[in-house]
């Protein structure tokens, strides 16, 4: 068991790190007066920075969720450490050499665990950097080259290689006092078919990934040779201390620029990042083998200071290819949760940053940043080029899957303006009448969300109903020929996402509406989707990570292991058949709670109301015909 560390170096540590200091790399502070600092809390989302810092009295509080403390206290809660950890953190940063009591001075077997498994990911990214220069990693160095990265360039961001033996890695770090325990949490090496332990990335470059505070937590290794049949990237697994919904690659050499500029820019790659960052756009930061998700957000938000009176920028760029188009779409569903202002950057050519750089140079990165499109507009354009505008038909298709986008848009005036110019995408004369179903649209979901069992939007208000008793537990009915469809939907998904994709990302969850596939549907989407999935070796795995319980998780197990019902072969004729048995059967349901609508609105229902509800209802049933009649191809 490990030492108590001394008061006295306790105290010292404390007395070495002002809190501001500590505290600014995860928050961007600002003047709040009186000698102290404030910013967006990073305990709780806020819409106003309500978190303050006091430097003089070295403590935080934050006046909307109570949390308050010290230096020690902060790191504690946002690190999730131990005191000893975090006084270890500290101590390290500050060049302070702590005593342990119960032993006196022994630091390789008294730190704590996580002060441990950063000490070795620091030992394993040098030893990485220092292989890059051998003979064997020639092929590395000759990737990067090709890629417009000097010797200089792979220094400044700690990229390595590792040598394509079982145990070089493990063998080192045994010889630097580390144990095959501390190895393997660690996720430096994996354990071997005859139980030892062998490295994890072999033959590969490697970055090393910091946290914000510029410690590593974890590495992500590229494929170079062909005979290596693993994935392009392989990134090290859920550890202790890394934990990829809680990291963005190159956020320790981005921070203060975000900060400082109010701008962050969100790119695919670790070499992306590299290519942003020397060209001078020196706030690019990348996820880590997974989607850009909520926890990133936080992360961003808490550094551009992302309120409701300060608004900064977010610029997202993808590959101009489908994937990178759906990868766009995916971080429009998150912008609501920004204050600030989100675009996306796509070279016409389709390139990505370091592409970019490479064919024409610094200033053509530069000028892909600086002139974004806002997110909002993307993703209209995105989905009207998807259908036949100068039909009667593809107008009415592209309207019904355009609408819900601007109707999520939080500002009335932004939301106004998004529907007359939706109007003249599709070249509809009559701008009023899709401002009118915008509005509808919005409201409905306002109401959905204060009221999830209410249906349509009502002027009047309804008499009020007795409380209904109790429900008993939702229990599945394979025999029930609705959850059939939605259970085999969910099976192609896990089991075969190429199928259904890009298709099924694009299903909201109210047409999984069995509460259990409900669910599922939800734990897919957080992984990412079934596009990003079909890109994965196990799927199966994010999806169940991305599970809020064990149920679900048991559920998602089930499915992944149940046959496919078919008695021919899995192709993507059999999947698009249970697509549009989905979308048919959701259809159904939205044209009985309009119907039911209409009859309650009466003969005396406002007559401007009155159209916009059968319009929806013409609209819907031209749809539902279109998939009776065309199919796959009407989704």
């Amino acid at each position: 068991m490990a030492g108590r560390i001394r008061d006295e170096d306790v105290q010292a540590v404390r007395s070495a790190l002002p809190i501001d200091a500590v505290v600014g790399d995860y928050v961007q502070l600002t003047n709040g007066g009186g000698g102290e600092y404030k910013g967006v809390c990073p305990f709780h989302d806020e819409k106003s920075a309500s978190f303050y810092v006091n430097p003089a009295k070295g403590v935080f509080h934050c006046f909307g969720c109570q949390e308050n403390g010290d230096t020690i206290a902060f790191l504690m809660k946002i690190e999730h450490f131990t005191f000893a950890e975090a006084v270890e953190r500290m101590a390290a940063q500050a060049g302070i050499t702590l005593r342990y009591e119960e032993g006196g001075y022994s630091p390789r077997h008294q730190q704590g665990e996580r002060t441990r498994l950063v000490e070795a990911h620091k030992v394993a990214a040098a030893w990485y950097q220092e292989q890059l220069a051998s003979p064997e990693a020639e092929i590395g160095r000759r990737f990067l080259a090709e890629r417009g990265f000097d010797e200089e360039a792979a220094k400044t961001f700690g990229v390595g290689y590792a040598p394509a033996g079982w145990e070089h890695l493990v063998r080192f770090l045994r010889g630097r006092g580390f144990t095959d325990k501390e190895i393997l949490v660690g996720g430096l090496a994996s354990q071997g078919q005859r139980g030892g332990l062998i490295d994890r990335f072999r033959g590969r470059l490697v970055w090393p990934i910091r946290d914000i505070a510029g410690e590593v937590v974890g590495f992500g290794a590229r494929r170079l040779r062909e005979d290596d049949n693993g994935p392009k990237y392989l990134n090290t697994p859920e550890t202790p201390i890394y934990k990829k919904s809680h990291v963005l690659y190159g956020i320790d050499l981005a921070k203060k620029e975000i900060a400082k500029s109010g701008r962050a820019v969100v790119v695919e790659g670790y070499t992306d990042v590299m290519a942003c960052h020397l060209a001078g756009v020196t706030s690019a930061v990348a996820t880590c083998g997974t989607a850009f998700a909520e926890d990133h957000i936080k992360i961003i938000r808490r550094l551009l200071m992302d309120t409701s009176q300060y608004r900064g920028e977010t610029v997202f760029t993808f590959d101009g290819d489908a994937a990178g188009q759906k990868a766009a779409l995916r971080a429009f569903e998150d912008d609501q949760k920004f204050a600030a202002k989100t675009s996306i950057a796509v070279s016409p050519g389709g390139m990505d940053p370091c592409e970019l750089r490479l064919a024409q140079g610094d200033e053509a990165v530069r000028q892909l940043i600086d002139n974004p499109v806002p997110l909002f507009e993307f993703a209209l354009t995105s989905v009207v080029g998807r259908h036949r505008v100068d039909t009667p038909e593809g107008r009415s298709a592209a309207l019904e899957e355009a609408a819900p986008i601007v109707a999520k848009i939080k500002d009335r005036s932004i939301q106004h303006e998004y529907a007359v110019r939706l109007a003249g995408m599709l070249g509809i004369l009559d701008e009023q009448f899709v401002v009118r179903r915008i509005s509808q649209l919005a409201r409905w979901d306002r109401e959905r969300q204060q009221n999830p069992r209410g249906a349509a939007a009502q002027r009047r208000p309804e008499p009020v109903q007795p409380p209904r008793p109790a429900q008993p537990a939702f229990r599945l009915n394979p025999r029930d020929p609705a959850q059939f469809v939605e259970r085999e939907l969910l099976k192609l998904a896990l089991q075969h996402p190429d199928l259904v994709s890009p298709a099924f990302d694009h299903y909201g969850e109210d047409e999984f509406p069995t509460p259990p596939y409900t669910a599922v549907r939800q734990a897919i989407a957080k992984a990412g989707g079934a596009a990003y999935g079909a890109t994965l070796p196990d799927f199966t795995a994010a999806v169940r990570e991305a599970a809020p319980d064990d149920q679900v998780r048991s559920l998602v197990t089930e499915l992944t292991v149940e046959p496919v019902r078919s008695r021919r072969k899995v192709d993507a004729v059999y999947a698009g058949s249970f697509l549009v048995q989905l979308r048919h059967l959701a259809v159904e349901r939205r044209i009985a709670e309009v119907r039911a609508y209409l009859q309650r609105l009466g003969p005396r229902a406002d007559a401007e109301q009155l159209h916009a509800v059968q319009t929806e209802l013409w609209q819907l049933q031209q749809y539902d015909q279109q998939l009776r009649s065309r199919g796959a191809a009407a989704l």
